[in-house]
């Protein structure tokens, strides 16, 4: 039996993972649920699953909740002590992150000082602070779990390397669907509205990751992912555009043999692996039909097209406090472009601006690293 406490519990990751648990009541129980808001849903929630604790973020929200669970037994906490505060439960095994942008760092090392295994499903905390969470967790001994699809993809085609994956990986390649946009030109995107950026031609997700996958921004975060959970450099991990996107990501071996990982396109999958490892347990989802797909295409990224994917390649390069920047930058251009006030092709242009302001920091601890964080919100706002 597994103990889990699930960050981010009411978004897209947080669902899913709650759907897993429920499937396999034999193996993982609820102890801390946290959210930023919507109590509705955690309420619901709460009343399925029973956790020790629950965090909402905003405080007002905390109280509204607090009235309308009466005598329910649940412990709640509010803002960044209390996500620490659910991170850190001492009967929890481990910490599924699956909060919106940067909002889970704090419980992520929280978690980690505690010697809780940690699934992160969000990109954001490893390309700011990727040095940082991987050295901890090593010192604590305790696992990264990946739960975005594509490195588990990778961390499924790695099992069993005992440690060689280093050396006998030659590169990773990460595939894309290519977005709602796969095949336009610039001149194409020039009256892009958030209705048709979201719109993703295969799955629904949360609007700021569709824009990602809109500019292939998404595919930039994951490089530095990937370059984290499986030490591999960053000249070593490559994009495909893979529209059918049955494969979810491949290893290519010194050897010249290739590894890929196939899959119906399903959160669960990856989120119960990661939940479940070293372990694979049954699950009641569609049987990839290969009559059916017939063939499996991939074509390179066009990157004049979408130039988010060089810059991130560019800031990878340079680390130091400049992944932060692009990180928060692109926050914060993805929300100003939903709210009207910046152009697509706004977005890659305030995130260069902000990047070109930035004195880059080497070696950032991480107190930096949320300074940079704060410095490129406020930058990004102004410009």
């Amino acid at each position: 039996m597994k103990n889990i406490s699930l960050i981010g519990s009411t978004g897209s990751i947080g669902e899913n993972a709650l759907a897993v648990i429920k499937a396999h009541p034999e193996h993982f129980r609820v102890v801390g649920l946290a959210a930023k808001s919507n109590i509705r849903k955690l309420r619901r929630q709460i009343e399925e699953f029973h956790p020790k604790m629950v965090c909402v973020y905003e405080e007002s929200a905390a109280r509204i909740l607090e009235r309308r669970l009466g005598k329910a037994k649940v412990k709640i906490v509010t803002g960044e002590s209390g996500l620490k505060e659910v991170a850190r439960i001492s009967e929890v095994d481990t910490v599924l992150c699956g909060a919106v942008g940067a909002g889970g760092l704090s419980a992520i090392f929280a978690a980690i000082e505690s010697g809780k295994d940690v699934g992160i499903a969000n990109k954001e905390p490893l390309v700011m602070a990727g040095d940082l969470i991987m050295q901890k967790a090593k010192k604590r001994r305790v696992r990264i779990l990946p739960i975005d699809s594509e490195h588990s993809a990778i961390w499924q085609c790695l099992h069993g390397q005992n440690g060689r994956a280093h050396i006998e990986v030659k590169r990773l390649i990460l595939t894309a669907s290519g977005g709602p946009f796969l095949g336009k030109k610039k001149d194409e995107l020039t009256n892009i509205t958030p209705a048709e950026a979201i719109k993703h031609p295969r799955w629904r997700m949360g609007k700021k990751i569709s824009v990602d996958s809109a500019t292939l921004m998404n595919k930039g975060l994951e490089i530095k992912e990937a370059h984290h959970l499986f030490n591999v450099p960053i000249e070593k991990i490559d994009i495909l555009i893979h529209p059918e996107a049955v494969i979810h990501s491949m290893v290519e071996f010194v050897d010249g043999s290739h590894m890929a990982q196939l899959a119906v396109n399903d959160m669960k999958l990856p989120i119960q692996y990661a939940l479940s490892y070293p372990h694979r347990f049954e699950m009641n989802l569609p049987k990839l039909d290969f009559v059916k797909i017939r063939s499996l295409t991939f074509d390179l990224p066009d990157r004049r097209t979408f130039p988010c994917l060089n810059l991130a390649y560019e800031v990878w390069k340079q680390g130091g406090t400049a992944p932060a920047v692009l990180n928060a930058a692109n926050e914060i251009a993805v929300d100003r472009f939903l709210n009207g006030q910046l152009t697509f092709l706004g977005i890659p242009r305030l995130i260069e601006r902000v990047l070109s302001s930035h004195k880059n920091k080497s070696n950032p601890d991480l107190e930096a690293i949320l300074e940079a964080d704060r410095w490129a919100r406020e930058k990004a706002l102004t410009l």
